[in-house]
């Protein structure tokens, strides 16, 4: 594995230009390059750090949603579900890795955690909302707003088997989310950062002042970051 004072990190770091910002098409394929040197035993996972101009102390500067992407994110999503009578056969049939209602929650709170998605019927949100404390910090509170809240379980299952990520602001305005694995063509994580990106420029909220795409970076788990070119993406959303 490579360390960021790594041999290998260093001579991926020189391939990229830190002065300069990437386009988009650019970008990726850098990426891949890089993930070509600094190579790990593991498909490395591609993230995208996106600087927004918005405060998210304020509910109403807060982004956050979820979306499918075109090509998945490359990894195998185990699915944790909360809900009771038929429509606990209903999560079952539509691929759910573990269904419950108390029984669940009890496991989860003696340290049960191998899911990487908890979606829960409305009626069953009394119950999850007890393990608040736990599923919180991960990430993994479901929510009305990511599709996670729902009486249409198959729904919800099915895509966040294939590639449903959520995402939202952390406290300094910056998103940080999934958009592949190194093994995947630049072309194909390209249109997955699309994806995502397009939805993020969407969702600006209207007390935002000022530039509200302020920087976005790409980079595999080993590999250095690249800067892409943000005038390209605001281009598009003029």
């Amino acid at each position: 594995m490579a360390t960021q004072t790594g041999k290998k990190y260093k001579n991926a770091l020189t391939k990229v230009d830190r002065n300069k910002k990437y386009t988009i098409a650019e970008g990726f394929k850098l990426l891949k390059e890089t993930t070509e040197i600094v190579k790990t035993k593991y498909d490395q996972t591609v993230d995208v750090a996106i600087n927004l101009g918005i405060d998210p102390k304020h509910a109403d500067q807060m982004v956050r949603g979820a979306v499918v992407l075109p090509h998945g994110t490359g990894k195998s999503m185990r699915v944790a579900v909360f809900a009771k009578g038929e429509k606990q056969g209903e999560a079952t049939a539509a691929g759910a890795d573990v269904v419950g209602e108390a029984d669940l929650a009890k496991k989860i709170e003696e340290g049960f955690m191998e899911f990487d998605t908890v979606i829960a019927t409305p009626d069953m949100m009394g119950v999850v909302g007890r393990l608040g404390k736990v599923l919180g910090p991960r990430g993994l509170m479901p929510n009305p707003k990511t599709g996670t809240v729902t009486m249409d379980l198959a729904k919800a299952i099915k895509e966040s088997k294939g590639g449903k990520i959520e995402f939202r602001a952390e406290k300094a305005g910056i998103v940080h989310a999934p958009v592949g694995k190194s093994s995947f063509a630049p072309e194909k994580l390209a249109e997955n950062f699309n994806t995502l990106i397009d939805l993020v420029m969407k969702m600006k909220p209207a007390t935002a002042k000022g530039v509200y795409l302020k920087g976005v970076t790409v980079s595999a788990t080993h590999g250095p970051g690249i800067k892409l070119d943000t005038q390209e993406i605001n281009a598009r959303h003029k």
